[in-house]
């Protein structure tokens, strides 16, 4: 499969095929006599794993990590759930801080509900911030 037919049946771009290529996160497509890619049917799995690994919030470099095991003959779910983990608590501690923002915004927000002008001082530029 070339690499405009690979990019349309896996919802990408030629640009990005390459570059996954470039990075080893598929391996070398075969050539053709004229020099086209020509990439096996099962490298459209492979980008869709790429895709679900992203979805899931892992980076690329982790995604290589999880191919590598698996390209190596290992079974790479115990990697993946470790990941899955450490990406879970980075969530968790994301949702908390943007919970802290919210109720800091919130108060701020309450405090200037009802402006004062005359009791700003020039310096400050606002006193709700």
């Amino acid at each position: 499969m070339r690499i405009g037919e690979l990019a349309v049946a896996a919802g990408t771009t030629a640009k990005t095929l390459r570059f996954y290529e470039e990075q080893g996160l598929l391996p070398a497509a075969e050539r053709t006599a004229s020099g086209y890619r020509d990439y096996d049917p099962e490298a459209a799995t492979r980008i869709d794993f790429i895709h679900r690994g992203q979805a899931a919030g892992l980076t690329l470099a982790q995604i290589k990590q999880i191919l590598d095991i698996r390209d190596g003959g290992e079974i790479p779910c115990g990697h993946v759930r470790d990941l899955l983990d450490v990406r879970l608590k980075d969530i968790e501690r994301q949702i908390s801080d943007l919970v802290s923002l919210r109720d800091n915004v919130a108060a701020l927000r309450d405090a200037a509900a009802e402006p004062e002008p005359e009791t700003c001082n020039a310096d400050e530029v606002c006193r709700y911030l």
